[in-house]
């Protein structure tokens, strides 16, 4: 059997992680006699250059028909504006998560050994940290309705007329449900703990969450529900990250919190997600687009390699050739080379590489 990957190199550095993130690919599709196809197409701000649309009607087409969806990063500086009406890049990435109901995003927290000093918490505080922060990504805000008025009484300085803008933070109960099962689902898997992440003390939607959860929750007599409060999520995730085994929360908090944690792996290079829905799921780094860096060689390609690891757990079901990817990075980490977001002063200096020999390397080593 070939598996049909529908590929989103996208902008930035997008097309040279991906290039080594197909090639780890390729390599472990030989070792495990693995077949695949891999049809590129383009999403996000290529998308508006080359037809005006980020998120094109071949491309729409193509990730329906797909197995799994592999995309690396969209977006960059050329097409900010602060033109209500631009087109952007990040709605097609918005625009393709609402097509594939990508509801699920799944972000996995696992700090490498050799990688424990690249980060900035204290080695003893990152033992035993290994966790899963789900994250409900088709509602509120960033789906909610929004807009910009000008010309509204009161608004400006001085109590003259000025622009306002708003967002609408909306959630319904079927929402919360689906996203609330997955998440216990995947705690009694793992370590049968779930923290639900909320702000319930000021928001209705979090009032809402919590009680849905908690209904849902009694389905799940072995998982431990706790309910923290996203600030204080927040502080915990820096002050003892190992309390966490899966995190569930909606979609601008598990933006937020997601990021942070990944500063427990060294870098946001580190930090791949999987984003899945009931027929198709996309597998993305991270990270964005790093338009600063792009073309330089410079990039870490390892959460783009990790993604194509995700993709072949959760799409593919090969659990051993996921295996060896992990064990491949880690080999490569262990022996000391590292990107230059990973090097510190004591990295040789023959052993900060580029971002194609990183891929080479993982490659090698499987």
């Amino acid at each position: 059997m070939a598996y049909n990957i529908c590929v989103l190199p996208g902008d930035g550095i997008g097309p040279e992680i991906m290039e080594q993130g197909l090639k780890v690919l390729q390599a472990v599709g030989d070792r495990f006699n693995l077949e695949f196809s891999c049809d590129k197409h383009l999403l996000g701000g290529c998308a508006i250059d080359a037809c005006g649309d980020p998120f094109p009607e071949e491309t729409r087409v193509a990730a329906k028909a797909a197995n799994a969806v592999l995309l690396a990063a969209v977006g960059g500086p050329k097409w900010d504006s602060t033109n209500p009406d631009a087109r952007r890049p990040e709605e097609g990435l918005l625009g393709i998560r609402k097509e594939l109901d990508l509801f699920a995003n799944i972000r996995p927290i696992h700090v490498f050994p050799p990688l424990v000093d690249a980060s900035s918490l204290k080695p003893e505080s990152l033992e035993d940290v290994d966790l899963v922060i789900v994250r409900e990504a088709t509602g509120g805000l960033y789906f909610g309705a929004h807009g910009r008025e000008l010309d509204v009484p009161g608004a400006g300085s001085d109590g003259k007329p000025g622009m306002a803008a708003f967002d609408a933070l909306d959630y319904n109960e079927g929402e919360i449900e689906r996203i609330a099962r997955s998440a216990f689902q995947m705690a009694r898997s793992r370590g049968k703990r779930l923290h639900s992440v909320d702000k319930a003390n000021v928001l209705e939607t979090s009032r809402l969450w919590r009680q849905v959860m908690h209904r849902v929750g009694e389905e799940f007599p072995d998982v431990e529900l706790i309910d923290m409060l996203v600030d204080n999520a927040a502080m915990q995730l820096v002050a003892y990250p190992a309390q966490f085994d899966v995190l569930v929360t909606e979609n601008t908090f598990g933006d937020i919190l997601s990021d942070e944690a990944a500063a427990l792996t060294g870098s946001l290079g580190m930090v791949a997600s999987a984003s899945l829905g009931p027929d198709s799921s996309l597998y993305e780094p991270a990270h964005g687009s790093a338009p600063d860096i792009a073309g330089k060689g410079l990039a870490n390609p390892l959460a783009m390699i990790l993604s194509v690891e995700l993709m072949l757990r959760y799409s593919f079901e090969a659990d051993a050739a996921a295996n060896a990817i992990l064990v491949s990075i880690n080999r490569v980490l262990a022996a000391g080379y590292r990107t230059p977001d990973l090097a510190d002063t004591d990295t040789p200096a023959d052993h900060i590489i580029s971002c194609s020999s990183m891929g080479g390397l993982v490659a090698a080593n499987l």
